[in-house]
């Protein structure tokens, strides 16, 4: 019966598609091709990891445990390899789409568990055990962040301990999961080259005093027991002395940058850095402000701030080529688009991505750093262009599409990425504009925010709409703090009757001889103008608080008294 239909809201209507459409895409995921590949990785990983423990050293030879021994580890291994895949799922789902990454985690287990199984042949090599499960922490938190650090190196504490002597499985999963608790939870950044040294030396006494409260419930001799809890302790320090000198290794592997290498790069004598201030000393201002915006709005969210600051750096080093080409490079000069065709136009425009890109590779720019070039505006349309292409092809009466004037992409991947697009592009906008006051950077903020979320640019980076707030709060907070505006420095009486004279002086020196041209005399009557406020036709001129006083500070503050 209809009194029994029940009407549904559009707007909660529309919430169902796409929440339903969300579902799709995340099944979709799941089973798409990259991912597959990850999970096979996952499973030959188990395989093996199965074969090492099912193996064994009796009597100077290594034997076989046994076909039921072996199934009942291939259920284990592998139980524990399923939630682990989870894991990676649920809460670093950009790893399990990056088959290699996969790849490397599995390889890495499985070399650490080979030690873990050579140790466990003598006693005394059972120390190497705790610096593996340190080494995976380690390595994890530096690749990619503590909490997933934490989780992933709780599996590998759980197939180590199994792969361990039975006798010993406890007491070296408490040891090992104290010095990964600890190693986790205090390697948040790497800005010093001490800093791996001094989580080890906290590692190690974590390890140390686990281990000595093991041997006293145990009962184990004092001897014993401090060679057992010193053993461990250094070996857990030395991890941090031995991944110190791999650490460009590592980088290389995971395609990752520490913060030492990005401190490294963003320093002003780079190479690429001095070029782009000398060959296009615009662009270089520019990357340099939205650089310090992007690090705060980073922050607020909790990405790498330092990440997102130095790919601002880089971001624009294609524009060295045709610097010319870009309004903040033209200091005054003719715009060099006035001869060119739209589409001309945008292939210059849209060639800075190429030629960034071709640049950082040229110089040894780190891929995490060069991927800002190449995402900074995504598949956005140059619409300025487009809106002459346009209005000239209405004219002949035929049509022009926007996707011939994208930039090709790709885009963003990560956070840091999608915040360095959106100030990139608010930026440009708020220097644009008149009369700048903070609800109008507000609106323009906020208009190129909605405008780059409808059009698909964030669909890639994991950004949430919470997330894209903060962000949005922030960089409206910093470009208002930017273009502050001033108040005109009050000038007394004195200074008056003095500049007055000086002027006067002046002004007799440098009178005009009757031979000089009419452009001389302009000039001079200019320069007059601003220099006596005073005079009443001057308010014609110039707004009073545009006119330069004798109590106003050096020229440097020109522009932004201007702004005011």
């Amino acid at each position: 019966m209809a009194i029994f239909d029940k009407k549904i809201n559009p707007r909660r209507q529309k919430f169902r598609e796409t929440k339903t459409a969300e579902r799709a895409q995340k099944i979709k995921t799941v089973f798409s091709p990259k991912m597959k590949l990850g999970l096979f990785f996952a499973f030959l990983f188990a395989l093996a990891a199965t074969a090492l423990m099912s193996l064994e050293f009796q009597g100077g030879s290594i034997v076989w445990v046994g076909a039921q021994k072996t199934a009942a580890l291939l259920i284990v291994i592998s139980l524990i390899t399923a939630t682990a895949c989870a894991y990676v799922v649920c809460f670093k789902r950009r790893v399990s789409e990056k088959p290699l990454r996969t790849l490397s985690i599995c390889v890495m287990f499985l070399l650490l568990l080979t030690v873990t199984r050579a140790a466990s042949i003598d006693y005394k090599w059972l120390s190497l055990v705790t610096g593996t499960a340190v080494v995976c922490a380690v390595i994890l938190a530096i690749t990619y962040d503590r909490r997933f650090a934490l989780g992933m190196s709780l599996f590998y504490v759980i197939l180590a301990a199994l792969a361990a002597p039975p006798e010993r499985s406890a007491e070296l999963f408490a040891v090992m999961m104290a010095g990964v608790a600890v190693c986790c939870f205090s390697l948040q950044d790497i800005r010093t080259r001490m800093k791996l040294i001094e989580v080890s030396t906290y590692s190690a006494m974590a390890v140390v005093a686990m281990s000595l409260a093991f041997g006293m419930l145990k009962g184990v001799k004092l001897p014993d027991m401090i060679g057992n809890a010193g053993s461990a302790g250094f070996v857990t320090f030395f991890v941090g002395v031995i991944i110190q000198g791999f650490l460009p290794v590592i980088e290389r592997i995971f395609n990752i940058a520490t913060s030492t290498t990005l401190l490294f790069y963003s320093d002003a004598n780079q190479p690429l850095l001095r070029k782009l201030a000398i060959e296009a000393p615009g662009t270089y201002s520019h990357s340099l402000l939205i650089g310090s915006i992007a690090e705060k709005a980073a922050e607020a969210i909790g990405s790498n701030g330092l990440l997102a600051r130095v790919g601002c750096y880089y971001h624009d080093v294609g524009k060295i080529q045709k610097a010319d080409y870009f309004v903040e490079n033209q200091n005054g000069m003719g715009n060099k688009h006035d001869s060119l065709s739209p589409a001309m136009s945008n292939l210059v425009i849209t060639n800075h991505i190429k030629n960034g890109t071709e640049l950082a590779r040229e110089y040894g720019i780190p891929p995490l750093i060069r991927d800002f070039i190449s995402t900074h505006h995504g598949t956005t349309v140059v619409k300025y262009f487009y809106e002459q292409a346009k209005r000239k092809a209405e004219q002949r009466g035929e049509s022009v599409s926007p996707n011939d004037f994208r930039y090709p992409g790709p885009k963003p991947q990560t956070k840091e990425q999608a915040i360095v697009m959106l100030i990139d592009g608010c930026e440009g906008a708020v220097r644009a504009a008149q009369d700048l006051t903070q609800p109008k950077i507000s609106g323009i903020v906020h208009s190129i925010a909605m405008q780059r979320l409808q059009d698909g640019q964030f669909d890639d980076c994991e950004m949430t709409l919470k997330e894209l707030s903060f962000v949005e709060d922030e960089i409206i907070r910093s470009l208002a703090a930017h273009h502050h505006g001033r108040i005109a420095y009050p000038e007394s009486d004195e200074d008056n009757g003095k500049n007055s004279r000086q002027k006067s002086k002046k002004a007799k020196k440098n009178k005009p001889k009757p031979a000089d041209t009419q452009q001389d005399t302009t000039d001079s009557a200019a320069k007059d103008t601003l220099q006596q406020p005073d005079r009443p036709e001057d308010s014609t001129r110039l707004p009073a608080d545009k006119t330069q006083n004798p109590g106003d500070p050096p020229d440097s503050d020109k522009p932004a008294d201007k702004e005011a």
